[in-house]
């Protein structure tokens, strides 16, 4: 488990790296990008980080545990988030298709996070999100023959690691402060969250998800293994989400 100081320290290092070669032409063909172009893009949207309402619960939690190098570390954070949506707009650029400028599905998302001023709620959410978004992007890694677009997708993989593990962190604290009577009541809530959102993402990007050799059933049993191991683990036990951390 890493201190707000050290991830800090992550961010700002991983902010300096260059792992995608943009010289590389996009060479994707549109038999490949047809089926998967408007997940594609919808995706790409709801990347675009809304920072302001995530801001104001971090600036009001951190003042709570008196921890400033928390809200530093999520601005790096939100900082990384904004890259991924550059890089997957830069690309949609490159092959002559356009952004999405609103969808249905992001619109409702960002006027339900408006409200949203729970740091447990936000830390839950975004790591919901970050599992799903692990698959999400190996699915479009595998979707074409496009080296570029593997690049993009591989780049945004590592930072997905580090995101989950970042959350996790945050989750782990916010857990332990709870009554047994809350985490009891919290773990089923948090169960029926993530299978909720996970049933939602399949439904809006379900193309893209079968693009890259999913299945439905295929995409239950991965999630499900995600779930365990972001969420079940960290929340258990101490013992476990501190072997975990070590091991992953």
């Amino acid at each position: 488990m890493r201190t707000s100081h050290q991830w800090i320290s992550h961010f700002s290092s991983n902010a300096t790296q260059q792992r995608i070669d943009w010289q590389l032409v996009p060479t994707a063909t549109e038999q490949e990008l047809s089926p998967i172009l408007r997940s594609f893009q919808s995706w790409q949207l709801g990347e675009t980080p809304d920072s302001g309402p995530l801001l104001k619960a971090t600036r009001k939690y951190a003042r709570k545990i008196n921890d400033p190098s928390y809200l530093e570390a999520i601005r790096l954070f939100i900082n990384e988030e904004q890259k991924h949506s550059d890089n997957l707009g830069t690309y949609l650029d490159r092959i002559g298709k356009p952004r999405l400028k609103a969808d249905i599905c992001d619109t409702i998302f960002r006027k339900v996070r408006y409200f949203n001023t729970s740091m447990e709620i936000w830390t839950l959410s975004v790591l919901v999100v970050e599992s799903i978004a692990q698959l999400f992007y190996q699915s479009l890694k595998d979707a074409t023959r496009c080296t570029l677009l593997k690049q993009i997708s591989t780049d945004i993989l590592i930072d997905e690691a580090h995101h989950v593990a970042f959350q996790r962190d945050r989750l782990f604290l916010l857990f332990q402060h709870k009554s047994p009577v809350t985490k009891f009541i919290c773990r089923h809530l948090y169960k029926l969250f993530f299978a909720g959102t996970v049933i939602i993402a399949w439904t809006a990007y379900k193309k893209v998800f079968i693009a890259g050799g999913n299945t439905f059933s295929s995409y239950l049993r991965k999630m499900r293994y995600k779930y365990y191991k972001s969420i079940h683990n960290t929340i258990s036990q101490k013992k476990n989400y501190y072997l975990d951390s070590a091991m992953a």
